[in-house]
C-alpha cells in the first residue's frame, strides 16, 4: 500500500516521512486472522460517508457481539441496530445509496483496541411505518489495519440494557445550542470522518481530557492533534478535501451529536502553545448539526482516562 499526495505532504511537513513510509506494511487489503478474531466480539463502530452535497458525516453503528461478520478476507457484513430511526434522518443510509465509499473504525473501549477498514459498501434496510427496523451493510475492503491505543479512555458496556427505550428522535440545527456546547466542552472522546476523492472515506478517533475541544462560537470548534501513528490519513484527506464530520457520543444516555462542516489544520506555534502536547490544531466550521436521542440501546460506564492524555 502507498500513501496519497495529501498524506505525503503532511508527513513531510511534520518531519516524519521516513517513519511513515515504514508503516505501509501494516496496511493490507485483506482482513487478517487477528482482525477477524477482533471483530467477532465488537459492538461499536463509526462509519464515514459522503452525502450528495459532498458533506462528510460520521455515524454510529452498534449491535450485539457479532453484528460485524467477516464473510471472507475482503468482505464484511454489518447488521446495524437502528432502533426505529426515520430513514430521512439517517445520513448513513441516504449517503450510501448515492456514494458507496465508506470508512469504518471499529473500537473496543474496554481494551483500548481499534481497527480501521476502508472500502465500498452496499446498504439495504427494512422499513416499518416509515421507520427503519433493520439495516444491512456489505463492505468490500480496500484497506485494513490496526491502530495504536493512544488517547482511548476505558469504558465498559453495561450488561443490563433497556430494550424498551423510546424511539430515536433527531433534531436538525444550523448551529450548536447551549446544551450541545456544554456536551462538547465536557467530552473526552469524539470521532472524525474525512474523505479523499480517489482514496475514499476514513473514520478516526480523538481523545483527551475534558476540555480538549474548545467552543469558539456556536459554529466553530478548535481541538488539538497529539502525537500519533505518523500516517496522517485524516490530515492528508483534509489537505485535499476540507469537508469533514464529527461525532460525539453521550455514553451514559445513548444520545449522539453529528456535526458536518469544514476543517482547517493549523501549524502556528503561537496558537499551539495554548494546548498542552498539541502538535497541530484543527479549526472546525460547522454547517449542520444533527442531535439524536436514544440513538443506541447500549450504555457505557466510565473506567479511566488514557495514561498518555497530555496535560
Amino acid at each position: 500500500m502507498s500513501f496519497h499526495s495529501g498524506e505525503i505532504a503532511v508527513q513531510n511537513q511534520a518531519g516524519v516521512r521516513e517513519e511513515a513510509q515504514k508503516l505501509c506494511s501494516v496496511i493490507s487489503n485483506l482482513i487478517k486472522p487477528a482482525a477477524q478474531e477482533f471483530l467477532r466480539t465488537q459492538q461499536l463502530a463509526i462509519a464515514s460517508t459522503v452525502d450528495i452535497h459532498s458533506q462528510v458525516w460520521a455515524s454510529l453503528l452498534t449491535g450485539e457481539p457479532g453484528f460485524i461478520q467477516v464473510l471472507n478476507q475482503q468482505t464484511l457484513h454489518i447488521n446495524v441496530q437502528i432502533d426505529g430511526c426515520s430513514k430521512s434522518t439517517i445520513p448513513l443510509y441516504q449517503n450510501l445509496e448515492n456514494n458507496q465509499d465508506i470508512g469504518l473504525l471499529v473500537i473496543d473501549l474496554a481494551n483500548r483496541r481499534r481497527s480501521r477498514f476502508n472500502g465500498k459498501a452496499e446498504i439495504s434496510g427494512t422499513c416499518t411505518d416509515g421507520r427503519l427496523s433493520s439495516t444491512n451493510i456489505k463492505v468490500d475492503i480496500k484497506q485494513a489495519f490496526f491502530n495504536c491505543p493512544k488517547y482511548i479512555q476505558i469504558r465498559h458496556i453495561e450488561k443490563t440494557v433497556n430494550d424498551s427505550l423510546e424511539q430515536a428522535e433527531t433534531v436538525t440545527r444550523d448551529a450548536l445550542n447551549e446544551k450541545n456546547q456544554f456536551w462538547i466542552a465536557q467530552s473526552d472522546t469524539f470521532f472524525i470522518a474525512s474523505f479523499h476523492p480517489e482514496s475514499g472515506a476514513d473514520a478516526s478517533h480523538r481523545g483527551g481530557f475534558p476540555g480538549f475541544v474548545r467552543i469558539l462560537n456556536s459554529n466553530k470548534l478548535l481541538f488539538p492533534d497529539y502525537s500519533g501513528n505518523n500516517m496522517f490519513q485524516t490530515f492528508g484527506n483534509l489537505l485535499v478535501n476540507s469537508h469533514a464530520g464529527l461525532l460525539f457520543i453521550d455514553f451514559q444516555a445513548g444520545d449522539i451529536l453529528q456535526l458536518t462542516g469544514k476543517a482547517k489544520v493549523i501549524w502556528d506555534a503561537e496558537r499551539l502553545s495554548e494546548f498542552a502536547g498539541a502538535e497541530r490544531l484543527v479549526e472546525f466550521e460547522i454547517k449542520q448539526v444533527l442531535e439524536t436521542q436514544n440513538a443506541t440501546r447500549l450504555r457505557w460506564q466510565f473506567g479511566e482516562y488514557s495514561p498518555v492524555n497530555p496535560g
